[in-house]
């Protein structure tokens, strides 16, 4: 993990920083801010739930063994977000819209949000910074992305992320913010791109766990994921965004951490899928959220209508929702009128 800024030092050591979502990105980002020395307080909309993380000090439904430190405020009250310097939000991404409306009231004009969510909206096709900002009057926005787990970020193990912002500022603030032993963030003034790419690879982690529920290989998985690539940058290229990115932390690593760690949700899904199981009867097993799920009904009519040929998308969108075979999907991918590589 080379390269770097100029100085190490933390942004505004003690800056005051509310943290929407306690779920388990949302606890771990909580985690490593308190490490770094700031005040933070962690909330979440279920508020029985909340109440219980904040008697245990431990988040079992979405990072089960971690010890929350003492230092973190956890409670139902959105005072603390009026007083924040910067807030995070880790919400999934169809909610996010309703959540900000609910934080709304609380918060000042113009203190930053940073996102850390990964998605789509539904109908709108909107990027959750794109959300925030409808939502919060314009405020400045950033989003922090990248191959994450929250399982190890939380553990102390070392991640590498990307702060990106329109706004040089705000993308070297949460950089600082962030930084520190146990996370290296670098900054990209491509919030399309990172939004995208963060979004994008859920849809191809889906496709990486039915190959891995059909048993396939590393042929395949290695195939998959380089061709899916090409596909998720054709979308942020179509949207403005600068090809670059996609090679990069948010493109690249995290499409690698998504298609093979055992912490990967959409992966899961995807593995379950190949094994025969049903979406419905997956979807109902589980609290916690695959993005990956209705990020596909999102992009699909996003890719028919900017014209963009996203064959593996489109294919495991017919498998979770127009009931595929898988290997007949992927026998049909294979058998595609025959093109150059570039």
């Amino acid at each position: 993990m080379t390269g770097g800024s100029p100085s190490r030092t933390h942004a505004g050591v003690g800056e005051r920083v509310f943290v929407a979502g306690n779920g388990g990105w949302g606890t771990a980002v909580a985690i490593v801010l308190a490490a770094n020395g700031h005040e933070v307080s962690l909330w979440g909309h279920d508020l029985a739930y909340l109440a219980e993380v904040a008697r245990t000090r431990e988040n079992p439904k979405y990072l089960p063994g971690v010890t929350i430190p003492e230092a973190i405020a956890i409670g139902p009250s959105l005072e603390p977000l009026s007083r924040a310097g910067i807030v995070f939000e880790a919400v999934p991404t169809q909610h996010l819209r309703t959540v900000m409306r609910q934080l709304a009231p609380h918060h000042r004009p113009l203190t930053p949000v940073v996102s850390l969510t990964k998605g789509i909206e539904l109908d709108t096709f909107r990027r959750p910074t794109e959300i925030i900002a409808a939502e919060l009057g314009g405020t400045p926005v950033a989003a922090a992305s990248g191959p994450s787990h929250a399982e190890e970020v939380a553990r102390g193990l070392p991640t590498t992320i990307v702060a990106a912002s329109t706004s040089p500022e705000l993308a070297r603030k949460v950089q600082l913010l962030l930084s520190g032993p146990v996370l290296r963030v670098y900054t990209n003034a491509d919030l399309v791109g990172v939004e995208i790419a963060g979004a994008l690879k859920n849809v191809i982690a889906l496709a990486g766990g039915i190959c891995d529920g059909l048993q396939f290989g590393d042929n395949s998985k290695a195939a998959l994921l380089t061709r899916g690539l090409v596909e998720i940058a054709r979308m942020g290229v179509a949207l403005g965004a600068s090809r670059e990115t996609f090679g990069g932390l948010a493109g690249m690593g995290d499409l690698i951490t998504t298609c093979f760690s055992p912490h990967g949700r959409n992966r899961a899904v995807g593995e379950r899928i190949g094994r025969g199981e049903s979406l419905e009867a997956i979807l109902a097993s589980t609290q916690k959220v695959a993005e990956g799920v209705r990020t596909t009904q999102a992009v699909r009519p996003l890719a028919a209508r900017l014209a963009v040929d996203m064959p593996i998308t489109e294919q495991i969108h017919r498998v979770l929702f127009a009931g595929l075979c898988p290997r007949q999907a992927v026998r049909e991918l294979m058998l595609r009128d025959f093109k150059a590589e570039l």
